[in-house]
């Protein structure tokens, strides 16, 4: 006798969000503070650099480089995620004092700055029967772009609340995001094989390094006493901001991309790839951008990460109800997703169906 399911299919709610939930707890009734809060942010530094090591180490350059071929879908996705998301995130500071404090605006214009996500983006592409080799290729190269992008832009439109573009701040940067990344992909050839051998375990070690990231950040807030700045009716606000933000950008996709001339299946792609925001991504890089302030700069992310994954699952299971399209443009080559990501989204598996299509996972995470 099967049970019946504790969440409707079409209400998915993100098992890892719940144990980033459950971390901002312990850290309100735990904070490290003292010597154990100079452990925790030193093993956090450390969780960082290794997360992008291991995005560097499992990146295929060469695939990457061949997927460009499909060059006019990755740059609308590109443009959609690092041109109008933060156009429409500066449009938002009409918004404070209002609707957002200043604070929560910080972390509103961040979550428009992130990259998008790549396993979640694939797994709603294949439901919605889109282009998934595209929407691979799509994502990898957001994440790529986004760990130089990301920080800049952060450290350029944000201003004081990243430390601006003071040498220090780029020097962390280049430290923790940039030379690990580097390294990894110098390394790659003598230890690319070990990686992905090891993908189960290394998924432990990717999302337990992103939970000491987000204990350490929200540890910080509680210790500062910046937690009376947020009200239930601030947190209804900023939910209401990021539902008509992500609303906007499901429809600019989709319309956008069919005014471009692109198919059924490339606007797909790019619906699901230029709409989203990388959880996984972000944590670690406002950790960097943040310091001690990162706690309120990561919730409106966080947020809107669950919010995505709601929309999307219910749009892509309508799509898929759509009739079978005529169009089949495919992109080639399939960078491999970076271990972060690969931690906090969706697992995708291969199809026998044929070249191209990948096999619809359950409902994402």
């Amino acid at each position: 006798m099967n049970r019946r399911p504790l969440l409707p299919s079409w209400l998915p709610v993100d098992g890892y969000v719940l144990a980033l939930l459950g971390t901002v707890g312990l850290a309100a009734l735990l904070p490290a503070s003292g010597k154990a809060a100079t452990v925790a942010e030193a093993a956090a530094t450390g969780a960082v650099a290794l997360l992008f090591f291991l995005y560097g180490a499992r990146l295929s350059t060469r695939e990457a480089l061949d997927g460009l071929r499909h060059w006019r879908l990755h740059l609308t996705v590109l443009g959609c995620t690092f041109l109008v998301f933060p156009l429409l995130g500066l449009a938002a500071r009409g918004l404070v004092p209002a609707v957002l404090t200043p604070q929560l605006y910080s972390g509103f214009l961040f979550l428009c700055l992130v990259p998008s996500t790549i396993q979640s983006s694939i797994a709603f592409t294949s439901i919605a029967r889109g282009n998934v080799p595209a929407a691979i290729c799509a994502g990898s190269f957001s994440s790529l772009a986004g760990i130089v992008l990301t920080p800049l832009l952060a450290a350029a439109l944000l201003g004081g609340s990243t430390g601006g573009l003071s040498a220090d701040a780029l020097l962390r940067i280049v430290l923790q995001l940039l030379v690990p990344f580097l390294l990894g992909q110098a390394l790659r050839p003598w230890v690319g094989g070990f990686l992905t051998r090891r993908k189960k375990v290394l998924g432990y070690v990717d999302r337990g390094s992103i939970l000491l990231v987000v204990y350490t950040a929200f540890s910080q807030g509680m210790v500062a006493g910046i937690w009376h700045l947020v009200t239930p009716g601030r947190l209804a606000l900023l939910l209401a901001a990021e539902a008509v933000l992500l609303a906007l950008m499901l429809a600019l996709t989709w319309y956008g991309a069919g005014k471009l001339g692109f198919g059924r299946a490339d606007r797909i792609a790019i619906q699901f790839a230029g709409s989203k925001k990388s959880l996984a991504a972000g944590l670690p890089m406002a950790s960097v951008l943040f310091g001690a302030h990162a706690s309120l700069a990561v919730l409106p992310l966080m947020l809107f990460h669950q919010m995505q994954l709601m929309v999307c699952a219910v749009l892509a299971k309508r799509r898929a109800r759509d009739p079978e399209p005529t169009d089949t443009a495919t992109a080639p080559a399939t960078p491999a997703p970076g271990p972060a990501e690969a931690s906090a989204e969706a697992p995708v598996s291969a199809s026998p169906a044929g070249p191209g299509r990948i096999a619809p996972p359950s409902p994402p995470r």
